[in-house]
């Protein structure tokens, strides 16, 4: 079993598709997990400014040996408005042209509480009613980002929301929660469907209690993780490389090469 490394354009935020695309291929990486271009987030306007339509980019999508794995929203499943559904709503388009699986939500919330994952469960109500009245056939996946971070509220909120996919945010779990990762991972593993790696140190930086490092010059134990989901994982592994909210950060090319000539993924 193979896991699909790929990486989040969170990492090259001023790069256009066709530069991401290009970025990709020169790392051999088969598919690319889409946040931000041309130093945006707003991914339906970019798609129309640059393609047009929905349908003229997925006839360059289907030409591409690169694909498009997962578009990033910004929707909270937690705290969300109904102004932001609509602007989650407007990636549908350009999903279903593409052939993207999965569509990145946030879980939201500020606490690992019943009433949080709740409110997270009714979203995912709420998203499954009018995915089947559409016929849609990309989904959702949860990142582990603000309520999700122990085991046992990912576990919580999945007992409300049963068969959600779970976008698993590797260093959150480990430096938020405070778990070891092949812990999390035996725990929700059958959950997993797309998975963030990152390095750092225990230095507090500007905005967190750490700071991040080039894969391999940090502390997150990535060595027993990738022997683990190497042999029990096939979905995409992505590095997050968040220079768009850390410009001082390296360039995520010089991430790639460090991350495949070290071995570290």
């Amino acid at each position: 079993m193979a896991y699909i490394r790929t990486y989040s354009s969170l990492g090259s935020p001023e790069l256009n598709l066709e530069q991401t695309l290009v970025l990709a291929a020169k790392h051999g990486l088969p598919g690319v997990e889409l946040r931000c271009l041309s130093g945006t987030i707003d991914l339906p306007a970019h798609f129309a400014a640059t393609y047009g339509t929905p349908a003229v980019l997925g006839e360059r999508m289907r030409a591409s040996p690169v694909k498009i794995l997962s578009l990033d929203t910004s929707l909270k499943l937690a705290g969300g408005t109904a102004a932001d559904r609509e602007a989650f709503l407007k990636f549908l388009p350009w999903a279903e042209a593409v052939g993207v699986p999965r569509l990145r939500a946030f879980d939201g919330g500020h606490n690992a509480d019943l009433a949080t994952h709740r409110e997270m469960a009714d979203t995912i109500t709420w998203w499954r009613e009018l995915r089947a009245k559409n016929g849609w056939k990309a989904d959702l996946m949860i990142e582990t980002h603000d309520s999700l971070f122990t085991t046992a509220s990912v576990n919580q909120f999945l007992s409300l929301a049963p068969g959600t996919g779970i976008l698993w945010d590797t260093h959150h779990t480990w430096k938020k929660g405070g778990e070891d990762p092949l812990v999390t991972w035996r725990a929700i593993r059958p959950h997993v469907v797309h998975m963030h790696v990152k390095d750092s140190v225990s230095i507090p930086s500007g905005k967190h209690p750490f700071s991040y490092r080039l894969p391999g010059d940090g502390e997150f134990p990535m060595k027993p993780l990738r022997e683990v989901i190497s042999r029990e994982y096939s979905g995409p592994v992505s590095l997050e490389w968040e220079r768009m909210w850390h410009p001082a950060l390296a360039p995520v090319d010089e991430a790639l090469t460090a991350a495949t000539q070290r071995g570290w993924w």
